[in-house]
């Protein structure tokens, strides 16, 4: 959820060094060679090291399919466990491509158009000052150029469940931001309606359309939509952390409530499941060509995203150093952060840490991508 996250419990501006921890590096195929350091685990204890993450975890999977993971740091500071390799995390934003996939799967079976407003799906619903319903359409939601204004501008730092029409209500309390296709604002407001336009649509849970329609179509193993209520992570995972100020305690922030985020930001996945999503959704696997196409058709995007970062329909395209771009989102999650995407020729990385960093922390994080896909680590020996 980005900066949305840092609004509604603080914003974590730097790091605070963590006592020396266990490190883990290895790979599900192979193991990185002694002699030669490898360069996205020696990102990854920079990150604990340097940067005070209590841990970090990372999924390269190069254009053959192989994968390699990575961990570093502890995977709870009390106990000092290990960092469990290629845990459950709390993925935040990428959820929103999630949602924009199932959105465009009901495009392309004609029971949704990109271009139609959204009173037309929800009538009456989504009005306000200067909020128009009849004037925003269903991509200009996918797309961030509504102007509705962001719920988590309004929300409490009370942790408890939300339902999604009381973050609507948030929202709608608010003046919009600018008029339908006047502008590009990242809000979270916009999934939100997404989702309630995938129930209306379908007669489903957005849960439900998201299990059914991306998470087993992609072969997702360890990817899913928390029910309400449903606050511990199911499978092995690293705690999650939420600092209030630099040199505050790291507070344990694993089970807190998550409804806020819904359609969002709420699932919880792996790095290797991100791969796997990225790199189904670039081959076509998940939604067909017309509609990827029109997923992949950016407009340049602002905070908080990455200098020269475009933002199509709930896909983000980012600038490598070594030339062309790679597809992704990315996510903030109250004790989460995770940044990765796939390339065009089907590299693909996911890197997570377990609390919310600053600004400079932040770019540690994007620049080990881009790392790590401009220069792929080599297959080792078993």
């Amino acid at each position: 959820m980005r900066e949305q996250t840092r609004r509604r419990r603080g914003v974590v501006a730097g790091a605070v060094a963590v006592a020396a921890g266990v490190l883990a590096a290895g790979s599900a195929t192979a193991a990185p060679s002694p002699t030669r350091p490898d360069a996205v685990q020696q990102g990854l204890n920079a990150l604990v090291h340097s940067d005070g993450m209590p841990s970090a975890l990372a999924s390269v999977t190069d254009a053959k399919g192989h994968t390699r993971t990575y961990t570093a740091g502890v995977g709870d500071i009390a106990t000092r466990a290990p960092v469990p390799r290629d845990g459950q995390v709390r993925i935040g934003s990428n959820t929103k491509t999630f949602t924009a996939v199932v959105v465009l799967q009901l495009v392309a079976e004609g029971k949704v158009r990109l271009d139609e407003h959204v009173d037309t799906y929800l009538p009456g619903l989504v009005h306000g000052d200067g909020i128009d319903g009849g004037s925003i359409t269903v991509r200009h939601l996918l797309q961030h150029t509504s102007g509705l204004p962001n719920y988590t501008n309004s929300l409490s730092d009370d942790i408890r469940y939300y339902e999604p029409r009381d973050l609507l209500d948030l929202a709608l309390r608010q003046k919009a931001d600018f008029a339908p296709g006047e502008g590009w604002k990242y809000s979270n407001t916009n999934y939100l309606v997404a989702g309630l336009l995938v129930q209306e649509v379908t007669g489903r849970p957005l849960a439900a359309e998201i299990d059914r329609r991306v998470i087993r179509r992609a072969g997702l193993r360890h990817t899913y939509f928390p029910a309400p209520g449903e606050l511990r992570i199911r499978e092995r995972h690293p705690k999650g952390y939420y600092q209030a100020s630099p040199d505050a305690p790291f507070a344990d922030a694993t089970e807190w409530d998550p409804s806020w985020a819904w359609a969002a930001g709420q699932l919880v996945s792996t790095n290797s499941d991100l791969n796997r999503f990225s790199s189904a959704l670039l081959r076509g696997d998940l939604v067909p060509k017309p509609q990827l196409d029109e997923m992949r058709t950016t407009v340049p995007a602002g905070h908080p995203f990455a200098t020269g970062a475009r933002y199509g329909l709930g896909l983000v395209s980012t600038p490598l150093s070594c030339g062309g771009v790679y597809w992704g989102h990315g996510g903030s999650m109250t004790g989460y952060e995770t940044r990765g995407g796939v390339t065009e020729d089907g590299r693909a990385v996911n890197v997570a840490v377990t609390t919310q960093p600053g600004e400079a922390t932040q770019k540690h994080l994007e620049q080990l991508v881009d790392q790590a896909l401009c220069s792929p680590p080599r297959p080792g020996k078993a």
